[in-house]
């Protein structure tokens, strides 16, 4: 099920006893960095990275590139970097692979096989991000096998199949997207269908601890996120029809609101104090939900919507009570609470965003990679620069920061580009 390969050391014996000993307690040697990027979206789920000290601007050509490794499988899939080693998901010959691979030069270290190859005919191999926490590893493949592995070997621990084993229902056909959410003792998921839209399983035994039986929508291709919402800590969830909260230890749904997404949706929501935006493609745009609460009672009313920020997969980011992120081909920023469009301009292309330092990174998935500087103000592309190599596929795994490091992921080939400043 699992191949393990050797980690190479220096030829030092306290290195080496070091190593096997941390192995053996299911660790790593290399302490856990506050700038790692454990899961989707990075630390906390909002596409924010905790880095500083970033290059400003970029030499012609783009910062300088540290590694290149085509390690990766075939797939969509973005990163998690965690104690020194990357994982993702990646399609390989003999099927789809959690892949783990080091840090300094993107090298195998494990690779453990989650199920089939494949999946939508036009856009086949896994889609979503791993999640790294306590010496685990938690990935949902594109046929909807969630899988629990040990970080240091990739043994596996458990796994289940979300639509065999919760009669998981998707709203289309795209396969299975949806980065696990690993909270406490709980990995939370969205199989949909008529059991209970959201899940939650104990991660000791991929056990069913509850489902949302009273909310049984479809699911989407948005992954849960945690937020606290007037002084409540929730799951918040969209699918294709709503958009809902709900309690962490008994998955009673506290507030729902209709949303009707077309085709696909996919942008994982962000909230701003007590407001949760969302968007979508396909004709539909963006809603922004005032959730109120007077004792038990919750609510949750539409304050307003519009078609001029629709994000399709790419990923938006809140700062400072506006939203940023890709609507088409342009980049655009709206303040959430009055619904202002503050900007819709022409940027390097649809792609995904991430934050860090001040400055968001277009990924976009046809042309290149811009630093955009986060003003509420105007669009202020500093530089970019065109990924070598290109696939013939779209490009649209996150670009991920971490440990001064740019990551861009096309198919099985990886990049990593040194963005700290000197």
């Amino acid at each position: 099920m699992f191949t393990k390969i050797p980690i190479s050391c220096p030829p030092s014996n306290f290195r080496i006893h070091l190593l096997t000993f941390s192995l053996i307690l299911g660790g790593f040697s290399l302490p856990a960095s506050a700038k790692d990027w454990p899961q989707w979206r990075g630390p906390d789920r909002d596409g924010r990275s905790l880095e500083t000290d970033l290059l400003k601007k970029w030499p012609e050509g783009g910062p300088p590139l540290a590694w290149k490794a085509r390690t990766a499988g075939a797939g969509f899939s973005s990163i998690s970097v965690s104690k020194g080693v990357i994982y993702t998901l990646g399609d390989l010959a003999d099927g789809c692979h959690v892949i783990a691979l080091k840090e300094t030069d993107g090298s195998l270290v494990w690779k453990s096989r989650t199920g089939e190859a494949g999946g939508h005919r036009g856009y086949p191999g896994p889609r979503s991000t791993p999640t790294v926490d306590g010496g685990q590893v938690f990935a949902l493949d594109q046929h909807s096998n969630l899988i629990c592995l040990n970080a240091a070997d990739g043994e596996k621990a458990w796994t289940v199949n979300l639509q065999e084993d919760f009669d998981g229902k998707m709203m289309s056909g795209w396969r299975w997207s949806e980065s696990p959410l690993v909270d406490g003792e709980s990995v939370i998921c969205t199989p949909g269908g008529a059991k209970g839209t959201v899940l939650a399983l104990s991660r000791k035994t991929g056990k069913k601890l509850w489902q949302t039986s009273e909310w049984t929508d479809p699911t989407g291709y948005s992954s849960v996120i945690i937020a606290t919402i007037n002084g409540t800590r929730q799951y918040v969830q969209l699918t294709g029809k709503s958009l809902a909260g709900i309690d962490p230890k008994s998955g009673k749904v506290l507030w729902r609101v209709e949303r009707i997404g077309k085709t696909a949706v996919i942008t994982t929501p962000v909230v701003h104090q007590n407001i949760v935006w969302v968007t979508s493609s396909y004709g539909v745009g963006c809603h922004a939900f005032q959730i109120d609460r007077k004792g038990d009672k919750w609510s949750a009313k539409e304050i307003h919507s519009s078609r001029k920020f629709a994000n399709h997969h790419g990923g938006v980011i809140e700062l400072d009570g506006h939203v940023f992120g890709s609507t088409g081909g342009s980049f655009a920023c709206m303040n959430i609470r009055s619904g202002e469009l503050i900007y819709r301009e022409r940027s390097a292309g649809k792609g995904a965003t991430t934050f860090a330092d001040g400055h968001f990174y277009l990924r976009s998935e046809n042309g290149p990679v811009a630093l955009i500087e986060a003003s509420s103000k105007e669009l202020k592309e500093i530089s970019s620069f065109e990924q070598p190599e290109r696939s013939e596929k779209k490009s649209w795994a996150h670009p991920v920061v971490a440990n001064g490091k740019l990551y861009l992921r096309d198919q099985d080939l990886l990049l990593c580009y040194d963005i700290s400043e000197k």
